[in-house]
C-alpha cells in the first residue's frame, strides 16, 4: 500500500457544497466558495412540455436593487420557430452582446442532465453528456458567488462538483450521474455486484451525505469468499483516513479530513494497472498497490456507516 505524503492545500477549498433536491423555481443561493478553475454545476431536471424559456444565472451577488452583475446568463428558448439557446453577461445594469447557439439539444416534455464546466478562460456546457456550446468569460470568474435559475423549468437536482483530478483529457466533458434522493437501492448499508471484477479504467463514483452525527465511514471491495482486499475506512472520533488490510492493519492516508457531519462527499477510485487510485472532493489522495488478478476476482461493492447516499456508479 502507497500512502500518499501529506498534503499543503488548505481543506476548504476542497470542501462540496451539499446537492440541493426539487427546489422551488425561481431560486437562488450562495455557491460555497465561489467558482473557480476545475469546479463544475450540474443541474439535471426536466423540461415542461408547454415551456417558453429558462435561464440560468451564475451572477455577482444576490440584491434585488441595484440588479446584480451576470457573469453568465444561459437562456435555452423554445417559444421561437427554431428553438435556440442565448449566453450574455449583464454588467452595471446594461446587457452585452448576446452570444445565439441554434440547434438547442433540449426539447420540451424530455429531461436533461445540464453540465456546466469552468475553465481558465470559458465555460463549457454540455447537454445529456454531448457538447452544446463554449462562452468566453467577460467578467473575472472570481466574482460569482451566486446562482440563480428562473423561467419554465422543473429541477431534480442541483450538483456542485469538482473535476475528477486522474482524467487526462480523453474525453471533452467529464460524465455526469445523476443523483438521487431516497432511493432504496442506495439505503446503508449498501451493496453492489461486480459482476466482471474492475478493469484498467473502470471508476467506482460514490457521492453522498454525512449524517449530523458520524462514527464511520466504509467502503469495502470484496472477492467471492467475502474477504476484503480493499478497505478505505474514515474515522470521526480521531478524524483519520485510512486503507485497512484484510488482516486489519491501518495504512493512514496523511491528508487533511475532508469528511464533515452534515457535508457533501464525493469519494473517486479509478483503477489502473498496478492498483486504484483514490481521490475525495476532487483531490487526489494517492494509490494502493493491487495486482491486476486480484482486481479481476473483486466481486463485491459494500458501503456502509453514518451516510446517505446520493449516487453510487461504477
Amino acid at each position: 500500500m502507497l500512502p500518499r505524503e501529506k498534503l499543503d492545500p488548505l481543506p476548504d477549498s476542497f470542501i462540496l457544497q451539499p446537492p440541493v433536491f426539487y427546489p422551488v423555481i425561481p431560486y437562488v443561493t450562495t455557491i460555497f466558495g465561489g467558482l473557480r478553475a476545475g469546479k463544475m454545476v450540474m443541474l439535471e431536471g426536466v423540461v415542461p412540455t408547454d415551456a417558453r424559456r429558462f435561464q440560468v444565472d451564475f451572477q455577482c451577488g444576490c440584491s434585488l436593487q441595484p440588479q446584480p452583475d451576470i457573469a453568465i446568463h444561459f437562456n435555452p428558448r423554445f417559444h421561437t420557430t427554431k428553438p435556440h439557446a442565448i449566453c450574455n453577461t449583464l454588467q452595471s445594469g446594461h446587457w452585452m452582446a448576446e452570444a445565439r447557439w441554434p440547434g438547442l439539444p433540449l426539447q420540451r416534455g424530455t429531461g436533461f442532465l445540464i453540465l456546466f464546466l469552468f475553465g481558465d478562460e470559458e465555460v463549457k456546457v454540455s447537454v445529456n453528456g454531448q457538447h452544446f456550446l463554449c462562452y468566453p468569460y467577460r467578467l473575472p470568474l472570481s466574482r460569482v458567488d451566486t446562482l440563480g435559475v428562473f423561467g419554465d423549468i422543473f429541477v431534480k437536482a442541483i450538483g456542485f462538483l469538482n473535476i475528477n483530478p486522474f482524467e487526462e483529457g480523453e474525453r471533452e466533458y467529464p460524465v455526469g450521474y445523476p443523483f438521487l434522493l431516497k432511493c432504496p437501492r442506495l439505503e446503508v448499508p449498501c451493496s453492489r455486484a461486480l459482476l466482471r471484477g474492475l478493469w484498467p479504467g473502470q471508476v467506482i463514483i460514490v457521492r453522498g451525505l454525512l449524517l449530523p452525527e458520524p462514527k464511520d465511514f466504509t467502503l469495502s471491495l470484496r472477492d467471492e469468499s467475502a474477504h476484503a482486499p480493499v478497505t478505505l475506512r474514515a474515522s470521526f472520533t480521531d478524524r483519520t483516513l485510512a486503507w485497512i488490510s484484510p488482516w486489519g492493519r491501518k495504512t493512514l492516508i496523511l491528508a487533511p479530513f475532508l469528511f464533515y457531519p452534515h457535508r457533501f462527499f464525493e469519494v473517486l477510485l479509478l483503477c489502473q494497472e498496478g492498483g486504484l487510485k483514490l481521490a475525495l472532493n476532487g483531490q487526489g489522495l494517492g494509490a494502493i498497490s493491487l495486482c491486476q488478478e486480484a482486481l479481476e476476482r473483486l466481486r463485491e461493492l459494500r458501503i456502509s456507516g453514518s451516510v446517505q447516499l446520493f449516487c453510487v456508479h461504477y
